[in-house]
């Protein structure tokens, strides 16, 4: 008898460790009876982990014991929190968190000292950790449609940054620490409540798209003529009157644009002084024979 109630016993306690703790039941439905690193998938360059459109209000707890997932995609749910948890994704080259209802992002975002792309547009964020300038390796952020009206200046130290989208928050001027990005080549503050573009703007000498529509900008900086290498510029629906006369020197601009993905200059939805309307009508070449016959009569 004992030594039969002893194999009942072990059988019992084997049973209980091939199950593994319980998971909540809406855990479980997401997983479908599947194990959780059955979720992943190996692309030729990441291990990718999609939980896009799941309906989560949180984030699963077995997510946190995947640590080899290096692309994880938790975007259009309706998260409200990311745990302090998120550190142990080490691995993670590529975070996507937009379109959530996530009010900060935890401190421990800056353990991901391999993350290189980080959406988090399309949230609620009133700010954004300073910890997430230790993300050294981050090349691509995103964090528009959010209200956020500050940057950390540690954020200086995001010299890998290529592309930064901070359209649609709450800017009314552009962050000091910006300016240190010397590698941007993609910047967007449209709409936003900016009223002026700082002289600094010209330190970005990297940039090729730089996007400020949709403000209450009045003057454009001298400044800005010398970002020679910008391809894109659009200035479209500020209170701008008038251009400066070095804006030729944007030889990079192809021409007056219309269409809102079309390289070259959009200026014409402004308030614009005669004669500028007229000769913008005849395209850039004509404005930049004016603003040079211009300056040489000054």
């Amino acid at each position: 008898m004992g030594t039969e109630h002893s194999k009942n016993e072990g059988r019992r306690s084997m049973c209980f460790l091939r199950r593994g703790p319980k998971l909540p039941a809406w855990e479980d439905a997401l997983l479908s009876g599947k194990e959780p690193k059955s979720l992943l998938k190996q692309g030729l360059r990441y291990v990718s982990l999609s939980l896009i459109m799941k309906g989560m209000t949180n984030t699963p707890d077995f997510l946190w014991g995947l640590p080899e997932v290096q692309k994880l995609n938790l975007s259009h749910n309706q998260l409200v929190v990311i745990p302090p948890s998120l550190g142990k994704l080490d691995r993670l080259v590529v975070l996507n968190l937009s379109d959530n209802c996530l009010k900060y992002l935890p401190k421990e975002i800056g353990l991901l000292r391999n993350l290189k792309v980080l959406f988090v547009n399309m949230n609620c964020l009133t700010e954004v950790p300073a910890e997430l300038s230790l993300c050294r390796k981050l090349e691509v952020l995103s964090l528009s449609h959010n209200c956020i009206s500050q940057l950390p200046l540690s954020f200086s130290d995001l010299t890998s940054l290529r592309k930064l989208n901070l359209s649609n928050n709450r800017f009314v001027q552009i962050p000091l620490c910006v300016f240190a990005l010397r590698n941007l080549d993609f910047l967007h503050l449209g709409s936003n409540r900016l009223e002026n573009i700082a002289d600094s703007v010209q330190y970005l000498v990297n940039l090729q798209i730089f996007i400020i529509e949709n403000n209450n900008i009045r003057i454009l900086p001298r400044s800005l003529c010398f970002i020679t290498t910008l391809e894109l510029l659009n200035v479209d629906y500020n209170a701008i009157q008038t251009v400066p006369d070095d804006l030729y020197l944007l030889h990079q601009l192809p021409r007056i644009a219309w269409n809102p993905m079309d390289k070259g200059l959009h200026i014409t939805h402004n308030p614009l002084s005669r004669p500028l309307p007229e000769i913008i009508e005849g395209g850039l070449d004509a404005l930049y024979t004016y603003l040079r016959n211009k300056k040489e009569h000054n």
